[in-house]
């Protein structure tokens, strides 16, 4: 069963205090199919400039991604620069090119028009939409968002939100889109407003499962070292969605597995700079990942009350 996602394909310049990445591969559909496809074959809808690097996606391929929706169009390719200072959880962004992503239309080819699994990168909510117009009847739709599209289209992301089963984002996006500090009430409004399920990264802090009956906690893993948190978020929904697609199963127990599998996914790409560590990594190590997880948050409840 292949996902098929849709969004940005970058080339990203990325300065931390433990290293940089001048045009290194990058991009929220890049980040996503990379987790993603260790899991199930991942089609991709995307555009890059005449500038894109010929083979940097090559990886994708070898992992049964197909990339006949990938457009090449001429001129410049997505550009991101920015910068993290030793608050890896906050970052400067120092340029936007949007090059030839700015008259990005999505246009989904007929082969992944039947995809049972959808995941709708961070792009514009109107764009997302028309995308949703070109498929067929997918089992999941899962999508991202960001504060800009928060703030300049909201009334066309409250559509989106009609027409999906997951949102994925960050706890200060759930915040200002609801306008509600507390995230549980803030997960109970967007719910409310069409998808069954909503996940709130909260960065090194892990992320929030909510659903109608249920709430989950996933821890972020403790790395000794962090290199390069970009893309980490995206990596979180591909690892999450590729586990889901993986079992073919969205009960309770397989949404919050899928949860640990975000996180795995997550964390090992900030091991490296950019893209680098989810190109080698492969399965058998995200599996040892989460079972790392099991260990870190498993204990025994006492056989009886304990008094003071």
């Amino acid at each position: 069963m292949s996902i098929l996602v849709v969004g940005s394909v970058a080339l990203d310049r990325i300065e931390t205090p433990f290293g940089s990445a001048e045009r290194a591969l990058g991009g929220a559909a890049t980040y996503f199919a990379a987790a993603a496809s260790l899991f199930q074959p991942v089609q991709l809808v995307g555009v890059v400039g005449d500038d894109f690097p010929t083979g940097e996606l090559a990886f994708l391929e070898e992992r049964g991604a197909d990339l006949a929706g990938l457009e090449r169009a001429r001129g410049e390719s997505f550009f991101w620069s920015g910068r993290y200072d030793y608050d890896m959880n906050t970052r400067t962004t120092l340029e936007t090119r949007l090059g030839v992503f700015a008259d990005f239309r999505p246009r989904i080819p007929p082969s992944f028009r039947q995809a049972d699994w959808l995941f709708l990168a961070n792009i514009d909510p109107d764009l997302q939409r028309e995308v949703l117009d070109q498929v067929s009847a997918p089992r999941l739709v899962a999508c991202d968002t960001m504060n800009y599209w928060i703030e300049s289209k909201r009334e066309s992301l409250l559509e989106l939100l009609g027409r999906v089963d997951c949102v994925l984002l960050n706890d200060s996006e759930a915040r200002e889109l609801t306008g509600d500090y507390n995230l549980s009430r803030a997960a109970r409004w967007i719910r409310e407003r069409g998808p069954s399920i909503v996940v709130v990264k909260k960065g090194e802090h892990g992320a929030l499962l909510f659903t109608e009956t249920h709430t989950f906690f996933a821890p972020g893993y403790p790395l000794e070292e962090v290199f390069d948190p970009t893309g980490a978020g995206d990596a979180f929904a591909g690892g999450f969605m590729g586990w889901l697609a993986y079992t073919g199963n969205m009960d309770e127990d397989e949404l919050c597995r899928a949860m640990i599998y975000g996180s795995a996914t997550g964390s090992l790409v900030c091991e490296r700079m950019g893209m680098e560590r989810l190109r080698e990594v492969g399965v058998e190590e995200v599996h040892e990942r989460v079972r790392a997880f099991r260990r870190l948050t498993a204990f025994d409840s006492p056989v009886a009350p304990v008094h003071g």
